[in-house]
């Protein structure tokens, strides 16, 4: 299939396609196998889509910023086409040239901690300087987060969406998804006025993973949606990476299984741009644990300490001191305080 931008003429037909009545994207790909066209293929359809569906469609594609990005458009995203049952069609808003840039993701929690929300939005940014437009679910926490450090460098953001791509879900989120359609793109593969059902975000999980790099999971509960996203990350033969945490945190738990399972584990956004192959910020590596020595340790004390104060004593950067911190904890030489202090343990 002729790589090309999807014309308005071949819109239409590939709406037939995507909006006709119980046709599988295979059924999709063999009918344009079959006769040879969007056109042809939409022709020979049994059952033809909504009318009135079609109609609404075809008007919001008359906004400037509003695209519909098949099969064979150069802006869909190269990575999706290796998975399964890839969307025929996605309905597309904002600078749709985003979707063929290399594409990273980043997830987590919805009631995110503080750290989680700071640690989502600096690796966001990190990596999105780094030329990765970050992809996420335009959830509230860290999926916010992560998009609007994406949107604060180079390389943006694009939100992927479980509802159509006039419904923005959740309404609280209304103003970043307005900016996300400014200056980054929202996605969908589904129909116009399709509200938030629970079944729809697994579907738009795999599009998240598909279409990046790699996935990033910052904060999560072991029940959480993130989890799909990752394992999905692993079917799709996608690097999986996890930041870890307290292990007395429940938004831990989940990073900590991704972990055992073979997630790498990182500290900085250099971690992840070294397993993705390219180049790094050029700042140094977190040094190895010592048991004799280590920053962080250091500069606890015994008088206990929160991450902040540390980030302020160290001059390393918030995700790093959590990592360490964690660490730390796991060896036994930390312990949790109440209101996020942790105190230096004194040797026996």
């Amino acid at each position: 299939m002729d790589r090309k931008r999807t014309s308005r003429e071949d819109a239409e037909s590939w709406l037939r396609l995507a909006l006709a009545p119980g046709l599988a994207p295979s059924a999709v790909f063999a009918l344009l196998r079959d006769k040879g066209s969007p056109a042809a293929a939409a022709a020979s359809l049994a059952r033809p889509p909504d009318p009135a569906l079609m109609a609404a469609t075809m008007r919001w594609l008359e906004h400037g910023d509003h695209h519909l990005v098949a099969w064979g458009d150069p802006f869909y995203p190269p990575l999706l086409l290796e998975i399964g049952s890839p969307p025929p069609v996605l309905y597309a808003a904002g600078r749709v040239e985003r979707l063929a840039a290399p594409a990273f993701a980043i997830v987590g929690s919805r009631n995110a901690t503080r750290q989680g929300v700071r640690d989502a939005e600096s690796f966001a940014c990190a990596l999105s300087r780094a030329g990765l437009a970050i992809v996420s679910g335009l959830a509230l926490g860290i999926d916010a987060a992560a998009h609007r450090g994406g949107l604060a460098e180079a390389g943006s953001s694009i939100a992927i969406m479980g509802t159509g791509p006039d419904v923005y879900y959740p309404p609280a989120n209304r103003d970043l998804a307005a900016a996300l359609a400014r200056d980054g793109c929202v996605v969908s593969e589904f129909p116009l006025g399709t509200p938030a059902r629970p079944g729809n975000f697994p579907r738009r999980n795999r599009l998240i993973s598909g279409m990046s790099k790699g996935v990033l999971v910052v904060e999560a509960a072991p029940a959480s949606g993130s989890l799909t996203t990752a394992r999905r990350a692993l079917e799709q033969d996608r690097d999986v990476f996890a930041i870890p945490g307290s292990i007395h945190s429940p938004l831990s738990k989940g990073c900590h299984w991704l972990i055992k399972e073979g997630a790498k584990l990182v500290e900085t956004a250099d971690d992840v741009l070294r397993e993705l192959g390219m180049q790094a910020s050029g700042a140094a590596p977190a040094p190895r644990l010592a048991r004799s020595c280590d920053a962080v340790l250091e500069a606890f004390g015994f008088d206990g300490a929160s991450l902040d104060q540390i980030v302020e004593r160290t001059g390393m950067d918030a995700a790093s001191v959590a990592a360490r911190i964690s660490m730390l904890e796991l060896d036994g030489r930390l312990v949790p305080l109440a209101g996020g202090r942790f105190q230096r343990v004194k040797p026996s």
